[in-house]
């Protein structure tokens, strides 16, 4: 038999037809596949195939026209140049390597004779049946040879296949970026005299204090109060006791809000002792109920601590207050130097490029919902169970109205199909900005293998020492710092992230959107129409930066 010879898809399409060429492909490409086709149609004749499932291989037989064929004829060599994908956050997008085809060209016994083959296959219809039975198969081992179709998690939803460019190729028009009003603006002098001293007390997560404390800065500008280090009320959500210094630098903080507000280390010795007077800040709105509502306690008892509103109306600021808000909440706080440095040893773990995902599904995160979910394993609906106590679901039609306004954190599975929507390539290097106790997540890493966390980072001893507010700290530096920043439920830490990444400029960062996959399951979507839509969806959200709006402190530039 004659020595074999490989060539590039390149030459094949061009050549004559050797009496065997065996192809391997990724068939799971349809521009391959096309070029695939392109070869089987410039055959001149074709005896026999067989197509290798497992190897990924179509082996053929088939004639050479003895007009343009000679057994001695001299052989060409072609040069093939691999496509190589760039390291980094274009890493997301989706590459065809089309020119990755090697056909094996042999020969064939001597018995087996050039003219033996042209008599068999002189029957223009033995000529041409094959080509037409082997496209379908070249279809079927497309479908068998897709990376999607051995996932449960895919079928679950229906296949598709991911053949464009991912979400973070799409040109931006508008993006947020920090205002000029704050940062470059002349304010007006701070009051030589202040009315007194105010404590925010917050509640919560870290970010949901970090959120308080921030609107606290505002109300202290608007009531010319000197404003003192605000106490962090975790025992109840972390089951720890952590203070404001033991996340934030300090000295940082009076530094930079310096001309924005008054601040004090320490409270004069004479209010030091007593605890402050507490005012409800339940029903407040607007600067001019701090003002006829809080300032006269303030005066009175000269040391006043406060909680703010969550549906605090911060348009109603004036602009000196707003001003400082903006300063003190994203020029001003900074980890301090301990946790900074456990932030970049973490970070400098993480294999790069990496995309940061805040996942929150969570028994209290669902709890909280008020949602239910089919298909859950035992052991979450359980947990689910023995979090909830009176918090019941919703359900009949106000479960369905309630899922359909977004109000339902997506599962890991959702998360997962979401992702490939966008064409998030399922060997992307993920970073689990989460805290403990999150459910389901092996429907997840099924799809995402690549998937790290601070825990499995970080040593064990450390982790141990950690209080929650050191955790979410962590995962909070992380994600500011990361390559591109998802989140499945836009809540505190995500406006505080997606905010620190439009001050640092970072701008790969999307909140997905659960009602877009709510309405879009309601009315039958699965498979390649559902991840169709949820694509032009959050592509139209990225392009015109409404999956991080960013109010406030942060303007739209059109690009």
């Amino acid at each position: 038999m004659e020595a074999a010879t490989t060539r590039s898809l390149m030459s094949a399409e061009n050549l004559s037809l050797p009496q065997v060429i065996v192809m391997s492909a990724n068939m799971g490409c349809s521009h391959c596949r096309q070029r695939v086709s392109k070869v089987v149609s410039k055959m001149n004749s074709l005896l026999d195939y067989m197509v290798d499932l497992r190897k990924k291989e179509i082996t053929m037989r088939g004639a050479v026209e003895s007009k343009k064929s000679k057994v001695g004829e001299e052989r060409r060599s072609y040069k093939h140049t691999e496509k190589k994908s760039r390291s980094s956050l274009g890493f997301l997008r989706m590459n065809c390597f089309s020119c990755d085809l090697e056909f094996q060209s042999t020969g064939v016994a001597a018995s087996m004779s050039l003219g033996s083959w042209h008599h068999r296959m002189r029957p223009l219809l033995r000529r041409l049946l094959p080509t037409f039975l082997l496209l379908p198969l070249l279809l079927l081992a497309a479908v068998l040879f897709s990376p999607s179709t051995p996932n449960p998690f895919i079928s679950f939803f229906g296949s598709f296949s991911l053949e464009e460019p991912d979400i973070w190729s799409a040109r931006r028009v508008v993006e947020w970026k920090v205002c000029n009003w704050w940062k470059n603006s002349s304010l007006p002098a701070l009051p030589a005299k202040t009315n007194g001293y105010i404590r925010v007390d917050c509640y919560g997560g870290l970010n949901q204090m970090r959120r308080d404390f921030c609107d606290g800065i505002g109300i202290a500008r608007i009531l010319n109060a000197t404003l003192v280090l605000p106490k962090f009320e975790v025992a109840a959500y972390w089951n720890e006791s952590s203070g404001f210094a033991d996340v934030f630098d300090v000295d940082y903080f009076i530094r930079q809000t310096k001309g924005f507000v008054e601040l004090a280390k320490e409270l004069p010795e004479e209010i030091a002792s007593r605890e402050p007077y507490r005012v409800d800040c339940s029903k407040r709105k607007g600067q001019f109920d701090y003002v006829e509502a809080v300032l006269p306690a303030l005066l009175e008892h000269r040391y006043i601590s406060l909680t703010p509103a969550i549906s605090q109306r911060r348009d109603r600021y004036p602009l000196y207050a707003k001003a400082a808000l903006c300063q003190g909440c994203y020029n001003a706080l900074r980890l301090n130097k301990a946790l900074e440095a456990k932030g970049s040893e973490l970070f400098k773990l993480i294999p790069k490029p990496f995309l940061s995902l805040h996942l929150r599904f969570e028994p209290d995160m669902v709890t909280y919902s008020q949602c239910e979910y089919q298909g859950l394993s035992s052991t979450s609906l359980n947990a689910i169970e023995a979090s909830r106590g009176d918090r019941k679901p919703w359900t009949g039609d106000a479960a369905h109205i309630w899922r359909n306004r977004g109000k339902c954190p997506l599962t890991p599975k959702e998360t997962a199909f979401v992702l490939q929507s966008l064409k998030i390539p399922t060997d992307t290097i993920i970073y689990l900005a989460a805290g403990d106790g999150l459910m389901e997540m092996e429907d997840f890493t099924a799809v995402y293998t690549n998937v790290y966390t601070k825990s499995s980072l970080l040593n064990s001893e450390d982790i141990f020492r950690m209080h929650g507010n050191t955790k979410a700290a962590l995962d909070y530096f992380v994600s500011i710092n990361s390559d591109a920043y998802i989140a499945t439920y836009f809540g505190n830490m995500d406006k505080m992230v997606s905010a620190m990444r439009a001050v640092n400029r970072h701008y790969k960062t999307l909140a997905l959107s659960r009602r877009a996959f709510a309405n879009f399951t309601a009315i039958g979507l699965k498979g390649v129409e559902l991840a169709d839509a949820l694509w032009k969806s959050h592509r139209e959200d990225f392009v015109m930066g409404r999956g991080t709006a960013l109010p406030d402190c942060f303007c739209e530039f059109t690009l």
